[in-house]
């Protein structure tokens, strides 16, 4: 099938096109034509993209689809719906599944169907059995398998050793260690952020301490043993800090954001909306300002969803009840654009789409003649509602859901396959 993108402002940092209107025309899965003024051949499909932003496919860091074991709340193939219609080509998938994604037929399982797919998703494979911190895993087995990223997932690599021959164990096939800072036992029982709002409300709350205690930590056990580190989901000024201060002094260490630290902070726990419940908590506006500007200094390296699908007998109970989470995937672009007073959209591609692939070690993306086609188109103007009809997921436990949002994925390319917005 051939398609001809016609009149789309591509946004793609460093790109002798980026921030001009161009069309391009795909042809059996790659780009065959890139100008200004190209012609419509009566084969070729054309996609209007007059006032509509081209990026990039979108890569997602950080995502949880509950397959294999809780398909109930998400399968493989309705996250990978979601994250077509939220404009991602590339997801990362963490390995809090049941069981956890650490054997080679697990990693498997994940990469298998990317060949007939338009969404490619990639595991993060546990470092330690069942994601307990015990004993590790049979790393460089699964690298030959095709992981590419370790980590325990929602759980910290709590236990030093572990960290430290992860760190030395990865550096003989140069992967990517990840770690969810926050102390065990200073977060435990954890309902919201530590501060004035957990006070009036009598909850337990989870201090930054517990983050930045083994950020700091970790940074000390990366100059012991090397490697490459990666921190997921940071939420404090002071993590931003000590991962700025480790960048200069130039160790191998990078981070990521959830977009919901970027949007909120505590001031929405006040109503006890589950949907606000996230881990690591919203916190102060000083500390979500400080995470905004982290991304437009180049501080933070990424953007994720941190999705994580719930059904509503794990999230519509008691808020102290509930799990922690929200889904993320298909509105992602469209609440990050919010934003764009605070971050310019070149930062946004890069921490969506560009740093992510780097991270990952995924091939550069390169819009180019003869290269795969991997685009994402994205009216900024269109409102919708997130409903139950337009909802691609298992799950709906997000806190915009039942409204209207602003911007919206209106096709999505990935070599020979394509989503597209038929609204």
């Amino acid at each position: 099938m051939n398609w001809l993108i016609k009149s789309a402002f591509l946004v793609f940092p460093g790109h002798k096109y980026h921030r001009k209107e161009i069309d391009i025309l795909i042809s059996n899965g790659k780009i065959k034509e890139i100008g200004d003024k190209i012609s419509a051949s009566s084969e070729a499909k054309v996609i209007n993209a007059r006032d509509k932003f081209l990026f990039p496919g979108l890569v997602d860091f950080r995502a949880d689809l509950c397959d294999p074991g809780l398909e109930h709340k998400e399968t493989l193939n309705s996250g990978r719906d979601a994250a077509a219609a939220g404009g991602y080509t590339h997801v990362l998938v963490i390995p809090n599944t049941k069981p956890p994604v650490q054997t080679k037929n697990d990693v498997k399982y994940i990469l298998g169907g990317n060949d007939s797919s338009l969404v490619q998703l990639y595991p993060m494979t546990g470092v330690s059995r069942d994601l307990e911190g015990e004993e590790l895993t049979e790393m460089l087995d699964l690298y030959t398998a095709g992981a590419k990223v370790f980590g325990d997932g929602d759980k910290p690599v709590w236990n030093t050793d572990i960290l430290v021959k992860s760190l030395q164990y990865l550096q003989k096939v140069d992967a990517l260690l990840v770690n969810r800072p926050c102390d065990q036992w200073l977060s435990k029982f954890g309902q919201m952020h530590e501060g004035v709002n957990s006070t009036r409300l009598g909850m337990k709350g989870i201090p930054v301490l517990a983050e930045t205690l083994m950020v700091r930590r970790d940074i000390e056990l990366l100059k012991y043993a090397g490697g490459k580190l990666h921190f997921s989901t940071i939420s404090s000024k002071e993590s931003v800090d000590l991962i700025a201060e480790a960048k200069n002094q130039g160790l191998n260490v990078s981070c990521d954001v959830a977009i919901h630290n970027l949007l909120y902070t505590d001031e929405e726990n006040m109503m006890f909306d589950s949907n606000y419940k996230v881990d690591p908590p919203l916190r102060s506006e000083e500390d979500r300002k400080a995470l905004v500007k982290g991304v437009k200094e180049g501080i933070i390296d990424c953007i994720v969803t941190d999705h994580h699908p719930h059904d509503p007998e794990s999230k519509d109970l008691e808020y102290d009840l509930a799990d922690f989470g929200v889904t993320g995937l298909q509105t992602a672009i469209s609440e990050v654009w919010k934003l764009k007073e605070e971050i310019e959209g070149d930062k946004i591609i890069e921490a969506m789409s560009l740093q992510p692939r780097k991270l990952m070690g995924l091939d550069e993306i390169k819009i180019e003649e003869g290269e795969v086609a991997d685009l994402t188109l994205f009216d900024p103007e269109e409102i919708w509602e997130y409903n139950d009809e337009t909802n691609k997921s298992n799950s709906k436990n997000h806190p915009r859901f039942g409204e209207k949002i602003k911007g919206k994925v209106k096709a999505v390319i990935f070599g020979n396959n394509i989503f597209q917005d038929q609204n």
